[in-house]
């Protein structure tokens, strides 16, 4: 059974202190992007945010992306009525753009352009950590995906736990403090 820690209004799952992970884009060519039923999750404060620099965000997207994004506005809703990006064919993200079949996010091209200070989805960040929202609290769990089997390999050859892989991304959720006590749970002073 999975063990949970509590920190502040989260439950994290234990596995992100004990599980091993390490993102290898030449392996798994961002199959996360394109793999799914359903875009990558949004909050709600995230919308306001991509529908302000979506023009600027456009000149990085894709024809198929750009044909999406017409139809769809920059948000659409999954089965459980979660808000999430939208899907170009129902399959990859409508920001997705593909380098060297290699695919890679407009939004954070743009930010790494300097036309945006959105870098991405706090989501797509935290991947592959799912974040799960109830009334007073938030569940912090870690999504196995086969498309991911490289990063986990990676990530236990390299000695990497979910959490230090992910350090700036929780940080950008959660802050320094909310960190440092998953460190401390970690067993790290």
């Amino acid at each position: 059974m999975n063990t949970m820690i509590a920190i502040k209004n989260t439950l994290v799952s234990e596995e992100l202190l004990t599980e091993c992970f390490c993102c290898d884009l030449q392996q798994c060519l961002g199959s996360c992007c394109i793999e799914g039923d359903a875009g990558a999750p949004l909050e709600k404060e995230e919308l306001q945010i991509l529908e302000r620099a979506i023009d600027k965000i456009m000149p990085f997207m894709s024809k198929e992306g750009l044909e999406s994004l017409a139809i769809s506005g920059v948000y659409t809703y999954d089965f459980f009525k979660n808000i999430v990006t939208p899907l170009v064919d129902e399959k990859e993200c409508v920001f997705t753009v593909f380098k060297n079949r290699i695919a890679y996010c407009a939004i954070e091209a743009a930010y790494n352009a300097g036309e945006i200070e959105f870098q991405k989805p706090v989501s797509c960040h935290l991947y592959p950590v799912r974040i799960n929202k109830f009334n007073d609290y938030e569940a912090v769990n870690i999504h196995i995906w086969s498309v991911c089997s490289d990063a986990w390999k990676a990530g236990k050859e390299k000695g990497i736990p979910v959490y230090k892989f992910l350090r700036k991304p929780l940080i950008r959720k959660y802050g320094e403090e909310w960190y440092k006590q998953l460190e401390i749970a970690a067993g790290i002073k």
